[in-house]
């Protein structure tokens, strides 16, 4: 039977909540070690995770232990329960994967998913052009300023070696301004929702933007540069560059993933002719 405490610490992915105090659990995690087997690829959809009775056994712990931390991945939609047969692994259409523990796990052990990875690109390929049009016309000063802190954190984590020597160190760092510098453009729409909205995506956008920044096949250089022209674009308040210049950055990110992009439903819909307005409540 597969140890699931036997995962090789290395392969558990980018860690997106790198320096977060984890609570001390007065009992190891069935839920945790679960997660990570099924994240980094050792059960696939459709497979059955080891049987309570095994897990008990395995962890040491009594059976309403196991049962309640089953009942977690039950919850977030990642596993479900066959009466007679045990607990098998759902299709990933299943997992919510906005639910703040489902994007944590998937961000701290996901192996490259090719299939999670096109999901959470045609999202933002539909979604964020439209907030980039909208934060070019509503941002404002500090709004900028944000923008540009986390631009330059990019470009300098990507000119200079790490001091710490620790592998990965740079790519980390130029990851995380990376991701800051989309969050900034979700706050400066000044809507309410699509900040909050960048909270919750935070992992998700973190999971492309990491993986992209490691690949050989993108350029960093001209990655940046597909950053800088989005940032002017926003603070020429030049609504339809911002939105062709989101689009260009996703697209650099589709071809470091070696993933078809497609065409944003809104990219083709939306008729430039026609002046922008503003989103309505």
């Amino acid at each position: 039977m597969f140890n699931i405490w036997q995962l090789d610490a290395k392969s558990r992915g980018h860690q997106y909540v790198k320096d977060k105090t984890r609570k001390t659990a007065s009992r190891p995690s069935v839920a945790e070690a679960l997660a990570e087997a099924i994240f980094s690829g050792h059960y696939q959809p459709g497979d059955f995770v080891p049987k309570e009775l095994a897990l008990c056994e395995q962890f040491a712990i009594n059976r309403s232990a196991v049962r309640s931390d089953l009942r977690q991945l039950v919850d977030v939609g990642i596993i479900e329960r066959i009466s007679g047969h045990g607990s098998k692994v759902r299709e990933h259409a299943e997992w919510n994967i906005l639910d703040p523990l489902v994007t944590e796990w998937m961000t701290r052990y996901a192996s490259p998913n090719p299939q999670l990875q096109r999901e959470i690109l045609a999202f933002r390929l539909d979604v964020e052009p439209y907030v980039a049009m909208t934060a070019a016309k509503r941002a404002t000063a500090k709004d900028l300023v944000a923008l540009e802190e986390a631009f330059e954190g990019m470009g300098q984590h990507l000119r200079t070696a790490p001091a710490s020597g620790e592998p990965g160190t740079k790519a980390r760092l130029h990851s995380d301004f990376d991701v800051a510098f989309h969050a900034a453009i979700f706050k400066a729409t000044h809507n309410i929702v699509w900040a909050q909205l960048s909270h919750i995506l935070r992992p998700s956008i973190y999971l492309l933007v990491s993986m992209s920044n490691v690949s050989e096949a993108d350029d960093p250089a001209e990655s940046l540069e597909r950053h800088r022209h989005l940032m002017e674009s926003i603070r020429a308040r030049q609504p339809r560059e911002a939105f062709l210049a989101a689009q260009d950055v996703l697209g650099g990110t589709a071809r470091a993933l070696g993933i078809e992009p497609g065409e944003s439903a809104l990219g083709r819909e939306f008729d430039w002719a026609k002046p922008a307005q503003h989103p309505t409540s």
